[in-house]
């Protein structure tokens, strides 16, 4: 993915003056920095980024330049990635399974920030990784609401058995920490309210008290335009409950947002391939492109349609059926999605908030999948 070397006013100059016909996706640096400001200056700890949901190098650099000094990797090239780009910051390696080698690859990079969710896993660190100075974060789960999917059904541990695992963590001379995911897109403050309250639970069970409190992801990004995250909002429910359940004992917190940081400030623009009989509309990207996560999470309904000509068609919202451009009669986005009614062949749909797990997901199936990046000033059309 070739970033273009122009620096675009916004999305409607670019599609005006070049009328690509591969899907473009269009990021904004300032966009980006505000953003991870707004996390630094709110949240009441240590901001980290999870690399997964957008591992472009320009996003690390931009989010280094914002002050972001801490990063949630998963996986040996994140790793090394990182190493190169912010060689200085800390590394947090929350993927709580790992193989043999992947653990000695993390310990040869001078990983010292660890997770586990089991027995097994945890003999695993214990027998490899060096216990002075690494911490060992304990994960654990609960049952989830209010989020776009559920976390827990892959990861995380019992409060019962997350206690036993901290004294355990404890006792090999690790720093022993505690973490978990609300899930992902939650755009309620409290599905971080009974989470770190069963924190404080698992302390009080194993009898240790946690050096840090990972919070994980979970914040949303601005998705549909009837739901504005209120990111202030969580920051306070965050630093408030965290109090009133730890108390003295309260431990340092982190977070590690990916889709909160990034998702606003990419933009993606699909050219309309056909309007069938004034009914479906066929984009060339869909669900196995770009689009790759809305089947899973849901439609973005943030979407203008933009005519040739750069005009921002207004001919009234009609709910249409949205096919991708593959020959996979799965690539459709779920549900009908609200668009102009006078949409035509040759028109762009600009879907705003695709920052996260869009390139990064994007299969290249039956061919499609090419896009051009391009940087502006700004995503208002």
């Amino acid at each position: 993915m070739g970033l273009s070397k122009t620096i675009w006013s916004n999305p409607t100059e670019l599609l005006r003056t070049q009328q690509p016909d591969n899907p473009v996706m269009f990021f904004a640096p300032t966009v980006l920095q505000a953003t991870a400001r707004r996390f630094i200056a709110g949240f009441p700890g240590l901001v980290t980024y999870a690399v997964k949901s957008n591992p472009d190098e320009m996003v690390i650099q931009n989010l280094v330049a914002a002050g972001i000094n801490g990063f949630d990797v998963a996986s040996p090239f994140e790793i090394d990635m990182i190493r190169r780009l912010a060689p200085q910051a800390a590394l947090h390696y929350h993927n709580p399974v790992r193989a043999r080698a992947e653990i000695a690859h993390a310990v040869a990079a001078e990983v010292t920030s660890w997770s586990v969710d089991s027995h097994s896993e945890l003999a695993k660190l214990i027998e490899m990784v060096p216990a002075e100075g690494c911490e060992i974060s304990v994960r654990y789960k609960l049952p989830v609401s209010g989020a776009a999917y559920n976390f827990g059904a892959k990861f995380g541990a019992t409060v019962e058995t997350a206690a036993e695992l901290l004294r355990k963590v404890a006792d090999a001379g690790f720093i022993p920490s505690l973490t978990f995911h609300p899930g992902t897109q939650c755009t309620d403050p409290m599905a971080w309210d009974a989470y770190i309250r069963a924190g404080a639970e698992i302390c009080r069970l194993s009898g240790v008290q946690a050096r840090r409190l990972n919070v994980g992801g979970g914040f949303p990004s601005h998705r549909l335009n009837a739901v504005a995250p209120d990111l202030d909002a969580i920051f306070a429910l965050i630093d408030r409950v965290a109090t009133e359940a730890f108390g003295e004992a309260r431990p340092a917190l982190v977070c590690e947002p990916g889709r909160g940081l990034v998702g606003d400030a990419f933009a993606l623009a699909a050219r309309v391939k056909a309007v069938r009989d004034d009914s479906h509309v066929f984009l060339n990207d869909g669900t196995y492109g770009n689009l790759v996560e809305l089947p899973m999470i849901g439609v973005i309904d943030r979407v203008s349609v933009i005519a040739p000509d750069g005009r921002l068609r207004d001919g009234g919202s009609r709910d249409r059926i949205v096919f991708g451009p593959t020959c996979d009669s799965v690539d459709r986005l779920p549900g009908e999605l609200p668009l102009a009614g006078d949409i035509a062949e040759g028109d762009y749909v600009l879907f705003h908030g695709m920052g996260a797990y869009s390139t990064a997901t994007n299969t290249r199936f039956n061919g499609f999948g090419d896009i051009l990046l391009a940087t502006t000033l700004s995503l208002k059309v």
